[in-house]
């Protein structure tokens, strides 16, 4: 069967190295030398994406995409603890989440509604950690429909992702 994969572009690889600072994206390993690695798999989606690109030590790579001792929900979740660190997200999202660890009885907040807002949220919302769940009249906004929120709410994905964030970056507090 031939290979009919393209080869990965140079520069979507010097992110991908970048982004983990050439080294293993597993938190707690680390290790050199590495390669990079698809989580979905390629013969799937058929392309190349800095989002679906991780580095991987051949070890921890051989774990994940051979012996499946490392699933794929986990490694989306350290590819996501790299956009962490490495400041994909902005600060409202940052705060967001770090809002929705601190009070954990708390499943939605609030937020005027604007573009604004939504453009600030964008990251967070496209990988699954929050979602917009609606729009209603802010409370005590004089005029009926003057002032809208939207409300968002943490996904399981996402309570998820802020436990192990903070498990293993709590310097980052």
């Amino acid at each position: 069967m031939a290979n009919d994969r393209p080869p990965l572009p140079r520069e979507l690889e010097r992110d991908v190295l970048m982004e983990a600072g050439h080294r293993c994206a597993i938190p707690t390993c680390k290790q050199t030398p590495v390669l990079i690695a698809h989580i979905e798999p390629y013969r799937d989606v058929k392309r190349h994406s800095f989002d679906n690109l991780i580095a991987l030590c051949y070890n921890c790579h051989a774990r994940y995409d051979v012996g499946k001792e490392i699933d794929r929900k986990s490694m989306k979740l350290y590819k996501a603890k790299l956009s962490i660190i490495n400041s994909k997200y902005g600060d409202l999202e940052k705060r967001l989440l770090l809002y929705f660890a601190n009070h954990p009885e708390i499943s939605e907040v609030p937020f005027t509604a604007s573009r604004e807002n939504e453009i600030h949220l964008i990251y967070a919302v496209r990988d699954g950690l929050i979602r917009w769940v609606r729009e209603a009249d802010a409370p005590g906004g004089g005029f009926t429909g003057a002032y809208k929120h939207a409300y968002y709410e943490i996904t399981p994905e996402g309570r998820e992702f802020i436990r192990k964030w903070l498990s293993d970056y709590e310097e980052l507090l």
